[in-house]
């Protein structure tokens, strides 16, 4: 199964990156195994929802990493994640929405870190001046 996981994860990283790069420096500059794999997923665009096709798109290219990979017989299925948003794109990050002000004050959601930069810094301060001193 370790395979399989490892298989399915790089189909999916491998076809969000080539998706990327087509968009950005064209379908020529990918290599021959992704321009394959990307003119399959156009062919099935054209019958079926981009999640649907972009998924799969997906389990074909599990399906040969897998046997690259060193799998025997069929490979397992691994469920689908079809569910998922497709951004079309690798995923973007989010930022997580605006604390509440109410939630912003109190003493459990103070930072301790300058209190421990001025105490850092008092003794940096200390000892520079007793060496200065001597």
């Amino acid at each position: 199964m370790l395979i399989a996981r490892r298989a399915d994860t790089r189909a999916r990283a491998d076809f969000a990156t080539w998706k990327m790069l087509a968009k950005l420096n064209g379908f020529s500059a990918l290599p021959a195994e992704a321009q394959s794999f990307l003119e399959g997923y156009r062919q099935l665009l054209a019958r079926m929802t981009e999640a649907d096709a972009s998924e799969a798109t997906i389990q074909l290219m599990y399906k040969s990493y897998y046997a690259e990979m060193g799998g025997s017989g069929t490979p397992p299925e691994i469920p689908s994640r079809a569910s998922e948003p497709a951004t079309g794109t690798v995923t973007a990050f989010r930022r997580p929405p605006p604390r509440p002000k109410a939630a912003a004050s109190g003493p459990a959601t103070k930072r301790p870190l300058p209190v421990a930069l001025i105490f850092a810094c008092l003794a940096v301060v200390y000892v520079s001046i007793r060496y200065y001193w001597r």
